[in-house]
């Protein structure tokens, strides 16, 4: 058996879409927030958390919504169209308030692209797994993270060609670009991949039913759950320090270091560019070492650079440096943690595991926000860095609690596994 590399790449176009979004959300709503609305940091920071509090009640939502249905275009179709569709429309709403000044519309557009976004972000994702047999899953994965990391460097690419001068430009054609690429992605989606048919297919060819039925699982033994307690307050804290910066680094980088014109994209990009060429350095290091040393490596790295970070009052080119390790360092935990808790899960216990994890890296992205935000504004810009400092050695001094879960991975039978994080 054999993954179809080109229909993956085609199921992974839904995913580079919604990566796009969010890494233009990220960067340009808290400037517009900020400069066009006036809004302080406590207040910005608490409408960037809105879309993970949405979140936690969205995508379980319609993620369950979307097995349950059945229609001729397939169970996850309906949802990736019309959540698509209206996401462009709203999406484009929010340049015409930013430039009417008008923040009611600003808001009300918003929530409503919020909430389209959140109708379609867990059945597209889910679709990947739906449409690929499950020996095959892990390599099927990788190809899905590295279309998302296309998304994100696409939108770093047009934030830094399309975003005017002044501290109001004019984002239209930098909306305009992202939601373009949303529709074109998903038109292709629909028109290259037959859902149901694709479904039926597979389920023929591999005899395995859609759905099974969970295996019964019996109690954590008290040493597994402490690690796993330990290990998802690791997943909490280094959110909580990453998160920050990355929703706070716009704001900063153009208040504290004088960066104009979407300037501060440059970093950005070299992080993200960073953590794609890290996952094969990556899964051969953590088959090596473990992947509990590789995380402790990757939170040391991170802690490292943003103390570097702090002491710098001016932009300077070693700062491409620092945010490359920090891409590496981010891709160093991401890709051993998920499957850390996996490992933890009973058979049959999975799916509960890895809403575990979500539940924690969400709920801080909902926290951080709106504490990080009250420092900015309360105490000063500066506090960034070293907040990202104290919450990152937190998670370092947790991460050394966990003992289990760092089983070594076996030899990957290609360098497409070293991506995958859903073992």
């Amino acid at each position: 058996m054999k993954l179809n590399y080109k229909r993956t790449v085609l199921i992974g176009m839904a995913f580079l879409s919604i990566c796009a979004f969010w890494q233009m959300y990220d960067n340009v709503i808290p400037l517009i927030l900020k400069n066009t609305f006036h809004l302080g940091e406590t207040i910005t920071g608490a409408i960037m958390a809105a879309d993970n509090i949405l979140a936690l009640f969205l995508l379980p939502l319609f993620g369950s919504l979307s097995d349950k249905i059945d229609t001729p275009i397939g169970k996850r179709m309906p949802f990736i169209l019309a959540g698509t569709g209206c996401a462009f429309v709203f999406l484009l709403l929010l340049p015409v308030a930013d430039n009417r000044g008008s923040l009611l519309l600003f808001i009300g557009a918003l929530f409503l692209v919020l909430l389209s976004m959140g109708l379609y972000r867990s059945p597209a994702v889910a679709l990947m797994p739906d449409l690929t047999p499950k020996p095959l899953r892990s390599k099927g994965n990788a190809i899905i993270n590295l279309m998302g990391a296309v998304g994100g460097v696409y939108a770093l690419i047009m934030i830094r060609l399309l975003v005017g001068s002044g501290t109001t430009p004019d984002y239209f054609p930098l909306f305009l670009s992202i939601g373009l690429l949303m529709i074109l992605c998903v038109a292709v989606l629909f028109c290259t991949i037959p859902e149901k048919k694709l479904r039926a297919q597979i389920t023929e060819e591999t005899g395995i039913p859609e759905a099974n039925a969970p295996a019964s699982t019996s109690q954590l033994p008290r040493e597994v759950k402490r690690s796993l307690v330990f290990i998802l307050l690791s997943v909490a804290l280094w959110y909580i320090a990453y998160n920050a910066v990355t929703t706070a680094f716009s704001r900063y980088a153009t208040h504290v270091w004088g960066l104009e014109n979407g300037g501060y994209a440059n970093c950005l990009m070299v992080a993200t560019v960073a953590a794609i060429i890290s996952y094969i350095p990556i899964g051969i290091l953590s088959g090596r070492i473990g992947r509990k040393r590789t995380i402790l490596i990757g939170v040391a790295l991170l802690t490292l650079c943003y103390l570097c970070a702090s002491f710098y009052t001016s932009y300077h080119g070693t700062m491409n440096l620092f945010f490359g390790i920090i891409g590496f360092a981010w891709a160093a935990i991401n890709v051993n943690s998920f499957p850390m808790v996996v490992e933890i899960s009973a058979n049959g216990d999975v799916g509960k595991y890895t809403g575990y994890y979500y539940t924690f890296s969400m709920a801080a992205q909902v926290i951080t926000p709106i504490l990080s935000g009250f420092l900015l504004e309360h105490v000063s810009y500066r506090t960034l860095f070293p907040y990202a400092v104290v919450f990152s050695v937190l998670a370092f001094c947790t991460m050394l609690m966990v003992r289990h879960g760092d089983s070594k991975p076996e030899k990957k039978d290609s360098i497409l596994e070293s991506f995958d994080v859903d073992d």
